[in-house]
């Protein structure tokens, strides 16, 4: 199974002709990621990488049947390819871009909201590490080789520490279901919650590796959640245990602004919903065997 993307999800890149954009584009199709083609405004037309390149991403899906797309776009236009990838009917979309300005961000969730549920784009990033189902599928920027096939479902706002998480498990032979980065900033297309729902319906994951961060209430919300609805056990590591009121750590959205955005604060609130929490960024492969071996 898997979440999001399989062997068989058609990607478009969107930014497809720059130098990124390239650059990704062929670490995908040596992944064996089914890229189909790409969107460049302005260079439609022209044959890039041996794929079909196009000047609008409506004109691209109606040519490609492409279902999911990423974007390497400059940030000043990111939230407009966001948009015209939802208009055109893409079902998941990867916004790597980092830099988004918060209120264009407002106008992307503003404009999803438009569409019925069942219609409705899914939507991670910006500012992430994209998704990957290993040996199926790449959707973004990390080193593909380091995600062993699995039961584990990782979801964080961190791409570092998410590569960190599956190399300890990859180690210990354990295996990854999906991995997905749902990016650092204060407004993303989809909060921990949204993924954690699409990992307890999947047959495939067994235990769910949540990486969060100081700043923001998503991590908590999808404990709660996790408590109320979910039988698959979830392991958490929250970043930032020493991290100062008020001082952004790294990401935009890492920044403690009200009560329960601290680290503590999250990991106290996370163990009163049962989750399990790994003290250490070292721990975190060594915490999954733990959980998995009590599945017995």
């Amino acid at each position: 199974m898997a979440i999001l993307i399989n062997e068989n999800t058609r990607i478009l890149v969107q930014g497809f002709t720059g130098k990124i954009g390239t650059f990704h584009a062929e670490d995908m199709m040596k992944y064996g990621s089914k890229v189909v083609g790409g969107v460049t405004p302005g260079k439609g037309g022209q044959k890039h990488l041996g794929l079909p390149v196009f000047n609008t991403m409506k004109e691209a899906v109606q040519e490609t049947q492409a279902d999911a797309s990423i974007i390497f776009v400059p940030p000043a236009f990111a939230a407009d390819s966001i948009m015209e990838a939802a208009d055109a009917g893409i079902k998941y979309c990867v916004a790597i871009t980092d830099g988004i300005p918060t209120q264009d961000m407002m106008t992307v969730k503003n404009f999803l909201r438009r569409f019925p549920d069942d219609k409705r784009m899914v939507l991670t990033g910006p500012n992430c590490a994209g998704t990957i189902s290993p040996g199926k599928s790449m959707l973004g920027i990390m080193p593909g080789h380091i995600y062993m096939p699995g039961n584990v479902g990782i979801v964080g706002r961190s791409g570092t520490l998410g590569y960190e998480a599956a190399s300890q498990m990859k180690a210990l032979g354990i295996g990854v279901s999906t991995s997905v980065g749902i990016g650092g900033d204060p407004i993303n297309g989809s909060a921990h919650q949204v993924i954690l729902e699409k990992f307890e319906q999947d047959p495939e994951t067994e235990v769910i590796m949540m990486i969060g961060e100081i700043g923001g209430p998503q991590e908590v919300e999808a404990g709660l959640y996790a408590k109320a609805n979910m039988k698959k056990p979830v392991v958490a590591y929250i970043a930032g245990l020493t991290a100062p009121q008020g001082r952004r750590m790294g990401h935009a959205g890492a920044i403690i602004s009200s009560a329960g955005e601290g680290a503590a604060e999250k990991v106290a609130m996370l163990k009163e919903c049962g989750v399990t929490i790994c003290p250490t960024p070292a721990a975190m492969g060594e915490t999954i065997a733990k959980v998995l071996a009590n599945l017995g």
